[in-house]
């Protein structure tokens, strides 16, 4: 698991740290409490008409681990719209406050 969890980390925050100057940097804890292992997740404000890239390219997140995610975009939005894949294909959306959101949890 600590090695999942590093490479999760390190994954996101290369991509953050690509971003050049960033507004607002918002981070919070991903976990994995669902049954499935988590194997795509995607994020992007809500005024964006595409996702960004997918944040878990380099490990899934297995059922029971957890990760931390920074949103260092260089954005000013709070809103932002997540899409998570699992290992059987099936998809959940969900549309969260970043800047008042500490942890995001999966269930089953």
């Amino acid at each position: 698991m600590t090695s999942r969890f590093a490479v999760l980390t390190a994954s996101i925050l290369s991509l953050a740290s690509a971003s050049g100057a960033f507004a607002q940097d918002v981070e919070y804890a991903l976990l994995n409490s669902s049954s499935l292992a988590l194997t795509e997740f995607y994020t992007s404000s809500t005024d964006d008409e595409e996702w960004g890239e997918d944040l878990l390219a380099a490990t899934d997140l297995l059922p029971g681990e957890a990760g931390n995610v920074l949103i260092a975009d260089g954005g000013e939005s709070c809103e932002y719209d997540m899409l998570f894949i699992f290992e059987d294909g099936s998809e959940l959306t969900d549309t969260v406050d970043i800047c008042q959101m500490a942890s995001y949890e999966l269930l089953d």
